[in-house]
């Protein structure tokens, strides 16, 4: 694969995963099309060395697993691990509001967004709709994505607040609530009761008593495009973190180690903290992948066992140098764009690298002449974490913490170097590989 097809790729994904939910759609569509064989947790299976098989939990996270030919119990487990959820605005239960003649949506901020990017800007709503089902425990859950422009956030006019290029501070419930619509007259009596549900259930087409509750997500419309005079920039919504998600399920569709087994996990709720049911911070991977031990005929104590052969990589986006920020920045180990994988390292360990994962990772970026640099925070400041320390304080294996490096993270538009993702779809289908 070349730099143009990988970044094609990636695009296409961005466009494609305007919510949790459509994005683990999407990878199990290109695992399907590879004869992976999905499996449900409840049921018994029947695994086979060289097998290929996922599991979807709760809709919006997917554990993925390719068995060895030559599989042994000592063999153990190679996990990429990603997320699928993005900073966002969510919708709020009875979501309609009306204020004079506009039809407003009821939401409230999910992850740390930075509210201001997200003014202005062309919204849809995508996510996950409950519908009344055959029985109480059985809702039809459906999938909807508007896809074109249905709201917006405007801002004010800067002759209604002269002081706005000094820094504005932006109250969530009252000055990022988005228009959707106005009504034909400005009259109360005239107004549209239910004017969003209505849409929705005409999109979905269930009559609007039938929708019980929802998921759905506002997300940015724009396309992901270079940029650059030599296209030296991607800019996108959601690089945070679909750049790691493609480099997963693209590794697992072409790594081809014979030994072991190779998971992809992608989990949500990773800006929220992933201590939920779908999360990093549950036991769910844990499960998997001992159910995937006792399935091949093996015992509960050779699955610990497995465990001191086996590794994490945490695939999660990393800070970029910012051109304009020298001061935020370590005085040596900036991370900066087109340089390639970030290794991210931090005595905290809200990255969970150590000297020994580094060594590992840093020898086969060298063997297979795989760009990459090295990031630390300032050591007066802290730049976030990732699921990685979550992960392995569930699952106690070596882990390492890698991604793409972004200037401007968790915009409703970010930054990143045109040259690195191939650089990091590389490191993964090689640790997958070898």
């Amino acid at each position: 694969m070349n730099k143009e097809a990988c970044n094609k790729e990636l695009m296409e994904l961005v466009g494609q995963a305007v919510s949790p939910f459509h994005a683990v759609a999407y990878v199990a569509e290109k695992l399907k099309e590879a004869d992976f064989q999905e499996l449900r947790i409840r049921d018994k299976w029947d695994l086979k060395k060289g097998g290929k098989y996922y599991v979807i939990h709760h809709g919006t996270t997917m554990i993925a697993f390719t068995i060895g030919t030559d599989f042994k119990a000592e063999d153990g487990f190679r996990i990429a691990a990603s997320h699928t959820d993005f900073p966002c605005f969510r919708v709020k239960i009875q979501p309609e509001m009306s204020e004079e003649r506009y039809e407003k949506l009821n939401v409230e901020s999910y992850g740390g967004l930075m509210l201001n990017t997200w003014m202005d800007r062309p919204l849809s709503v995508a996510g996950r709709v409950a519908v009344r089902g055959k029985d109480v425990f059985h809702p039809d859950m459906r999938l909807v994505d508007l896809k074109k422009p249905v709201a917006i956030i405007p801002n004010l006019a800067i002759h209604m607040n002269r002081d706005v290029n000094k820094g504005v501070e932006l109250n969530k419930q009252t000055d990022t609530i988005p228009v959707i619509g106005m009504l034909p007259v400005k009259s109360e009596k005239d107004a549209k009761k239910d004017f969003f549900l209505n849409y929705i259930a005409k999109e979905l087409d269930v009559k609007k008593e039938d929708i019980i509750n929802y998921d759905l997500n506002l997300y940015n419309t724009e396309q992901a495009s270079y940029v650059g005079m030599e296209d030296e920039f991607i800019s996108a919504p959601r690089l945070d973190n679909m750049t790691s998600v493609h480099a997963v399920e693209k590794a697992l569709l072409v790594g081809n180690r014979a030994n072991g087994i190779n998971v992809g996990a992608f989990f949500d709720h990773e800006e929220i903290g992933s201590k939920t049911k779908q999360g990093a911070g549950s036991m769910l991977l844990n499960h998997v992948m001992e159910k995937v031990y006792l399935s091949l005929g093996y015992s509960e104590l050779e699955y610990k066992s497995a465990m001191d052969s086996s590794m994490l990589l945490a695939v999660d986006v990393g800070h970029g140098y910012h051109p304009n920020q020298n001061k935020k920045h370590d005085p040596v180990n900036k991370g900066a764009l087109n340089e390639g994988v970030s290794i991210k390292q931090a005595a905290s360990q809200s990255y969970a690298t150590d000297s020994e994962g580094i060594a590992i990772v840093t020898q086969i970026c060298q063997e297979y002449d795989i760009p990459h640099s090295q990031f630390t925070n300032r050591s007066d400041a802290t730049s976030g974490s990732t699921l990685g320390s979550i992960a392995s304080a569930m699952l106690p294996v070596m882990t390492v913490d890698v991604g793409v490096p972004l200037v401007a993270m968790h915009s409703s538009r970010e930054l990143m170097g045109s040259e690195d993702q191939l650089s990091l779809v590389k490191l993964v289908k090689e640790y997958f590989s070898i």
